[in-house]
């Protein structure tokens, strides 16, 4: 008899009134609220505000959910399109099945998108970020927990994670691993929570690098971190996973996957290093425009408050501080428009 083991929830869903609330969904949520807090703290101390984050946040979310599942369906189209699937599951992401690569990917093109329509320093975004990604995927996690998925193959360790009965293939005592049958009592390993441990312990040591070696690194730099981080972890975690996946020469996609981008990852930090720009000056930079963006609301009206504004005849290198400094803009960004 096993004396020690990571219980399953026994709810994944609960009603106010009508309304069903899907937990999963709520860890989502969550983890957002977080990543939305780390950011914006971020982004302070290099010149933006939360105004700035909350429009970014508005566009790359969205945009990383629709990435996100459209991985998922990439990745695992029998669920959908095969024998026995079902197509209108593609809507219902609140039953689990989000792919963080094509959540990462859209994400950014959307907020690379903005950040080039607003003049902020994308490199810069993509550091004070970084750290938050880690936390958001951390407490995403939780929500597989609660949808009892995503979990690895069978042990005897104190810490193994114990299914219900009900809801789950392996709680009914199918095939679940080489063929073989798990019967009820089974522990797996609980790979939801190793990576909800690697991404808070990889979100502070970037936290740790950003604080001490920054002056060193390269605008970016702490982004490329995240990206070799968390694909190190992944790889090793999606080994230990039993589910069913598509296979290239007997490994899963998507250690395929996470050992690509690990490289492209270790690629980018070098790259970064040679050719990155500094820190300090893409934030006075940020500092620059945040300042532009606070005179333009200010002296707007009301009525005018989301019109389009324009310097034709002025660039941010142009702009002055109050004390009559030129603020240098390698950039050569034109002016707000």
């Amino acid at each position: 008899m096993t004396l020690a083991y990571i219980p399953s929830p026994t709810i994944s869903q609960f009603s106010i009134g009508p309304v069903t609330i899907h937990i999963y969904a709520l860890c989502i949520l969550m983890g957002i609220v977080l990543a939305v807090w780390i950011t914006t703290t971020r982004w302070k101390k290099l010149g933006g505000n939360f105004d700035q984050v909350l429009d970014i946040t508005l566009v790359s979310v969205p945009a990383g959910i629709i990435g996100a599942r459209l991985y998922h369906i990439i990745t695992t189209p029998e669920r959908f399109f095969g024998p026995d699937g079902d197509w209108a599951e593609m809507f219902r992401i609140w039953n689990g099945g989000l792919g963080i690569w094509g959540g990462v990917l859209f994400g950014a093109l959307a907020a690379w998108a903005w950040c080039r329509h607003k003049h902020y320093p994308m490199a810069l975004l993509a550091d004070a970020i970084a750290p938050g990604l880690l936390v958001a995927q951390a407490v995403g996690r939780l929500g597989n927990w609660f949808n009892q998925e995503l979990y690895g193959a069978p042990t005897t360790l104190p810490w193994g994670l114990k299914l219900n009965m009900e809801g789950t293939a392996i709680g009914h005592s199918e095939q679940c691993y080489d063929g073989a049958t798990c019967p009820s009592g089974t522990l797996f390993h609980p790979t939801f929570l190793y990576e909800m441990i690697w991404n808070l312990i990889g979100a502070a040591i970037i936290v740790y690098i950003g604080s001490k070696a920054m002056k060193k690194l390269k605008a970016g730099s702490l982004f490329a971190v995240y990206i070799m981080w968390y694909t190190l972890g992944r790889t090793w975690i999606e080994s230990l996973r039993i589910d069913y996946a598509h296979e290239f020469l007997g490994v899963r996609i998507n250690v395929w996957v996470s050992m690509a981008v690990f490289v492209l990852g270790a690629v980018s930090f070098i790259v970064v290093q040679q050719m990155g720009k500094d820190t300090d000056l893409l934030a006075e930079k940020l500092r620059t425009v945040t300042e532009i963006e606070q005179r333009l609301e200010n002296g707007e009206s009301e009525d005018s408050s989301d019109s389009v504004v324009s310097f034709p005849e002025q660039t941010v290198d142009e702009i002055k501080t109050n004390d009559a400094e030129t603020v240098s803009n390698t950039d050569k960004q034109p002016g707000i428009k």
